[in-house]
């Protein structure tokens, strides 16, 4: 019976051993890729425009610029600028936020 078992087993493992290789070989070759269409770059680059332009917008309406931030909205690039107004009577200063697209 140990006869009859061993070529047995030989064969099956060597049937093993060869499907194992196949199938590594098999996942081994790249996939393709479909070709996208490029994606617009991430990253607008408007730090120093909105800075000049709420310099800008701060002295058409006669406040201080506290902060210009870059930003995106309705994927349009804008800049959103905090004015500081004068408040009257010693009180504290009035913020005003100001959209306005950049560039």
């Amino acid at each position: 019976m140990k006869t009859l078992v061993a070529p047995f087993l030989r064969k099956a493992v060597a049937a093993a051993v060869i499907a194992t290789a196949a199938v590594s070989q098999a996942m081994a070759f790249p996939t393709p890729v479909p070709n996208l269409p490029a994606a617009p770059a991430p990253v607008v680059r408007v730090q120093a425009d909105c800075h000049a332009i709420g310099q800008q917008q701060a002295a058409r309406v006669g406040g201080q610029l506290a902060k210009a931030t870059p930003d995106v909205r309705n994927g349009q690039p804008v800049c959103v600028i905090v004015v500081l107004m004068p408040a009257k009577d010693g009180q504290r200063p009035i913020r005003n936020e100001i959209v306005v697209p950049a560039g």
